[in-house]
């Protein structure tokens, strides 16, 4: 084999690991991008009953302080 020949073989190898490690880090991408949704999709869930918890426990706090004052 000629060295023209051994170069665009070497050189042919080198491009299939460059597709390759692209397609592995698209996959890759492609898995984080979906993790990020569901850990946002989750945050913003939690968000919401921390919201919710908070608004009952101010609830709480205003008929306590309504007993309070009624029974003073």
């Amino acid at each position: 084999m000629s060295a023209h020949l051994e170069n665009l073989a070497v050189l042919g190898e080198r491009v299939d690991r460059l597709v390759a490690l692209c397609r592995a880090l698209q996959e890759e991408n492609r898995s984080l991008r979906q993790s990020q949704e569901h850990l946002n999709l989750e945050r913003a869930q939690l968000l919401a009953r921390n919201e919710q918890a908070r608004a009952r426990v101010e609830a709480m706090i205003v008929r306590l302080k309504s007993l309070e004052h009624n029974h003073a």
